[in-house]
């Protein structure tokens, strides 16, 4: 059964086709005997959780640490990290594409959704995390990635009830006439970038009691924080920050703030330079860049892991200026973790909310 939903310059295609199914996809096909004792040391079937195939058992990996569900085939359906609430679940596979800037595709069968609170160890056999997983297998209601693609070029606008657009086409942060004269002569731009309330176009009560109100000619805009802010928060429902605070327990404003807070598990720690290895991302992990706009070596770009592409190339999405609003495309950067590439070469973390 495939489903095809595609426009001018955007493409989800929804297709029940395998690519993998284990994060230890890479390990010799057949594992030891004293591995496959270990894996039952550390193996529980305490939650009572049953497929269509038989009762689900959880078992203890680490880097990072965390808890993978497998069906009695042994095939991992779902992966939750401690500390963090992304969950990667195992469903129909789907293609991401953009072809109006880009050839590749990511074709995959992870799901990322988040959970109700950050996950622990055990978390398999309390109450909630049963009603939760039960809801979520198998579904197809839009994931993380899913809402990603809201936003891309071409992607079809809808509206609440109450006439607020909050999906369809986004830009980056417009220019101001004194931009540009501001930028040669050494000053700051007078404004920062735009946020989820500018895209749409409402003011925001944040938890601190801090409102925040849109400008006009901001509208259906976001700089890259902004856009995560806008799938993760707004879209997903993350908390978030009014401002780059540490005390609040939300999602903050810049990619330096994420990049640099506590909320979730750095699967990457961020460091001054670009990570020798990156195998252990799973899409839905936030990925941050160094960039030439910001000295000290702080964070200036902020974007979501979506996993291989068709030719095996780790790819991200993101809102950045040179391609005028979020992309997984090649226009503005190749939107690619490996390679020589600007945003290859500026890679120097990642946190898995």
């Amino acid at each position: 059964m495939t489903a095809v939903l595609l426009t001018t310059s955007y493409a989800l295609t929804v297709q029940l086709r395998h690519r993998t199914d284990s994060p230890e996809a890479s390990q010799a096909p057949q594992a030891s005997q004293a591995t496959r004792a270990s894996r039952a040391s550390h193996a529980s079937r305490g939650a009572g959780i049953r497929t269509r195939s038989g009762p689900l058992r959880f078992e203890r990996i680490g880097n990072p640490a965390r808890t993978v569900a497998r069906d009695p085939r042994g095939t991992v359906i779902a992966t939750f990290t401690d500390g963090a609430r992304t969950a990667v679940l195992t469903g129909p596979s789907r293609t991401f594409a953009e072809p109006r800037t880009t050839a590749a595709k990511v074709v995959t069968k992870s799901w990322v959704r988040l959970l109700p609170k950050p996950w622990a160890r055990g978390a398999e056999r309390s109450a909630w995390f049963k009603n939760w997983l039960r809801s979520r297998l198998g579904s197809r209601d839009p994931d993380i990635l899913a809402t990603a693609f809201d936003y891309i070029a071409g992607a079809p606008a809808r509206t609440t009830a109450a006439g607020v657009r909050y999906s369809g086409a986004a830009r980056y942060t417009p220019s101001t006439p004194g931009d540009s004269g501001r930028a040669v002569q050494g000053k700051p731009k007078p404004r920062t970038g735009s946020d989820f309330y500018d895209y749409l176009g409402i003011p925001w009560t944040f938890p601190d009691a801090v409102t925040r109100r849109p400008e006009k000619d901001r509208a259906r805009s976001v700089d890259s924080s902004g856009y995560v802010r806008l799938v993760y928060g707004y879209r997903s429902g993350f908390p978030l920050n009014s401002r780059d605070n540490a005390a609040g327990n939300g999602l903050q404003r810049s990619p330096d703030a994420i990049a640099r807070g506590r909320l979730g598990v750095p699967v990457i720690p961020l460091t001054d330079r670009r990570p020798a290895v990156i195998q252990q991302l799973q899409p839905g992990d936030l990925v941050f860049f160094r960039t030439r706009e910001l000295p000290g070596g702080r964070i200036g770009h902020i974007g979501i892991y979506l996993g291989l592409d068709t030719a095996d190339h780790p790819r991200f999405i993101s809102s950045r200026k040179n391609a005028g609003g979020p992309t997984m495309g090649d226009k503005g950067g190749t939107s690619r973790l490996d390679g020589d590439g600007y945003y290859a070469q500026g890679l120097r973390g990642a946190r898995r909310l």
